[in-house]
């Protein structure tokens, strides 16, 4: 809807994780090449961590990107609310293993042959659980007994564990310290300060095809979108779209600080809940003003869009 306005060929702001979006921060790339290389060689257990909207998934696509240049076979696992059996039959079946019916004995048997099959032809094998936080204590221990596959010199399955902070806290639990040996390398994702929160936004913006001429955030909006994301990239991007959308709404070329505290605060990120009535606290003061701002760009949004819409607000 922006695009032509804001002279861009793609939406700079989308919040799922394409690879070619990847900004690459010094921890970022820290754990890029950290994942890479305990995979390529055969380290047997990574763990990568992050708070939410880090991007940590977005990583994890790029990794799987290069791993797939060295012919590396991978079973990816964004679903982690799963029994013991569940979890072998889905990487099994993710391998393209026959896994219907089979108990699990019989599915470590079959992996493990896929396994050595790899292995004497010099090819990786890797499996990916993302959310990983989510594992239970009972998946987690089918975790650390796969990494039990192995030949004398090397684990022939390599495992990467991707999750929020609370991963760290279950991998320090001391029900799973047999687990956390086997850890062969760590890393964290952390937030952007405000120097990358600007540079990450420009460089979204260039790759979303914007080659000179004016900037569309003012040094105040970059300033404001840190103050209300707090750098977590997920939060930057939602931010972001909808200031975009607030700004052509207004047909302003130039997104200001107070777009940005709008669409803030119509997001409710300055809301926070109060445990002790159950009632929501505002914490940026949104108001009567802001609720009739925000009806009156959607109101002008939609008298921009083509076509008439019908009663029910559908374009015919």
């Amino acid at each position: 809807m922006y695009k032509a306005f804001y002279r861009l060929q793609r939406n700079p702001f989308e919040i799922t994780p394409d690879p070619s979006f990847l900004f690459p921060t010094t921890r970022h790339n820290e754990a890029l090449a950290t994942l890479y290389y305990g995979v390529t060689a055969h380290r047997g257990f990574v763990v990568l961590t992050g708070e939410v909207g880090t991007g940590k998934t977005l990583l994890l696509r790029s990794l799987l990107g290069l791993l797939q240049r060295r012919d590396t076979a991978f079973a990816l696992i964004f679903n982690p609310s799963l029994s013991p059996l569940e979890f072998v039959r889905y990487i099994a079946g993710d391998f393209g293993l026959p896994s219907a019916g089979k108990a699990k004995d019989e599915l470590i048997h079959i992996l493990n042959e896929f396994l050595l099959q790899r292995h004497q032809h010099g090819l990786t094998t890797l499996l990916v659980v993302d959310e990983a936080h989510h594992l239970s204590a009972e998946v987690l221990e089918e975790i650390r007994l796969l990494t039990n596959l192995e030949t004398s010199q090397q684990k022939l399955l390599q495992i990467v564990l991707a999750g929020q902070p609370e991963l760290d806290q279950k991998l320090d639990s001391h029900e799973l310290r047999q687990l956390k040996q086997r850890v062969a390398l760590r890393c964290r994702l952390d937030c952007l300060n405000l120097h990358e929160t600007g540079e990450y936004m420009r460089r979204r913006l260039t790759i979303a095809g914007l080659n000179g001429g004016p900037p569309i955030f003012e040094e105040e909006a970059i300033a404001a979108v840190h103050q209300h994301s707090k750098g977590i990239p997920r939060l930057i991007n939602t931010i972001c779209e909808n200031a975009l959308l607030a700004g052509y709404a207004k047909q302003e070329a130039v997104v200001t600080a107070p777009i940005v505290h709008g669409v803030a605060s119509d997001l409710r990120l300055g809301v926070t809940s109060d445990k002790n009535n159950g009632t929501a606290k505002v914490a940026h003061g949104a108001d009567d003003e802001n609720l009739l701002r925000a009806v009156k760009m959607l109101l002008d949004v939609r008298d921009r869009m083509q076509g008439p819409v019908d009663p029910k607000g559908r374009l015919q």
